[in-house]
């Protein structure tokens, strides 16, 4: 019994480890895969041109 639970717990904290080890590429990844931010039309469209040409100033 209590090497059941000592696997047990083992495991618990390899899961707890590889989610945090995880997370930051799977939000990485998700953001990434939707479009969020600023688009590239209308106003989103004037301020990335306007940042561009003061970075290249």
């Amino acid at each position: 019994m209590a090497a059941l639970v000592s696997s047990a717990i083992l495991s618990l904290r390899l899961l707890a480890l590889t989610g945090l080890l995880m997370a930051p590429i799977g939000a990485v990844a998700y953001s990434k895969a939707t479009s969020g931010g600023i688009g590239k039309h209308g106003a989103g469209l004037v301020l990335f041109v306007t940042l561009q040409r003061q970075a290249m100033s």
